[in-house]
């Protein structure tokens, strides 16, 4: 795999603060990527651009709340303002609720559908039109979940909202193939992050999948530029049982 392809290219990361979003913020910025990094706390986002530029990468931090429409248009401005162009987006910001369906509030029912769907709908609809000129390849990247495909008890909210991330996916996957914009969805199950330490406690983490190891599919898909296109990566930990 060469990532030779990767320099100077411009991407935007959601969630970048943590867990899967920084890992992917800083491999992207390993290889060459300008990284927007987009999240909540700016103090955490300052740490993630510090660990890009100690790696000769380029960063740009953006404050961010992905369910405000000014927000993520400003995000999208920020970057092509300061790099000048767009070539990935990546959508991974995101929360979950967990509890019955009997015990879930209405306002937290809508604030995980604000931040998994209302978000990643924007900032694909504000990219878009700059992911068209950049003429060449260019990608959209959806981090889903294994609950996008399947469900568990006690994580309505949360797989709803996954289920419409990848609905939505693959209908725009549709709509700009035409432009050369390739678009991806990532399904992992267990990942070693705070969002799966609180919907399953019961897991063992030392069985997790680590974030790099997501990081490492969006750099895999990243590279893919002849024929051949992945359109949906649904990954497991090694100790879970295969999906078919």
């Amino acid at each position: 795999m060469t990532t030779d392809g990767l320099r100077n290219r411009v991407a935007i990361v959601t969630g970048a603060s943590r867990g899967i979003g920084r890992a992917i913020a800083v491999m992207l910025g390993r290889h060459g990527v300008k990284v927007a990094a987009a999240a909540r706390t700016e103090q955490d986002l300052a740490a993630v651009c510090d660990e890009i530029e100690s790696l000769g990468g380029e960063s740009l931090a953006v404050r961010t709340d992905v369910t405000s429409e000014e927000d993520v248009r400003r995000l999208v401005r920020t970057a092509v303002e300061r790099f000048g162009k767009l070539d990935i987006a990546i959508n991974n910001a995101g929360i979950g609720v967990f509890g019955p369906i009997e015990e879930t509030a209405t306002e937290d029912w809508d604030r995980v559908m604000a931040v998994n769907v209302r978000g990643p709908f924007m900032l694909c609809r504000e990219a878009v039109p700059h992911l068209k000129r950049n003429g060449d390849i260019a990608w959209i990247i959806n981090i889903c979940s294994v609950v996008g495909v399947k469900g568990y008890v006690n994580q309505a909210a949360y797989t709803a909202s996954k289920h419409a991330l990848l609905g939505m996916t693959k209908v725009l996957a549709q709509e700009v193939e035409q432009y050369g914009i390739r678009v991806h969805a990532i399904c992992p199950g267990g990942v070693d992050t705070s969002l799966v330490a609180e919907a399953r406690p019961d897991l063992d983490r030392s069985v997790l999948m680590q974030p790099d190891e997501i990081a490492e599919i969006v750099l895999f898909l990243l590279t893919r530029r002849g024929n051949a296109v992945v359109d949906q990566v649904n990954v497991r930990r090694a100790t879970s049982q295969p999906w078919f």
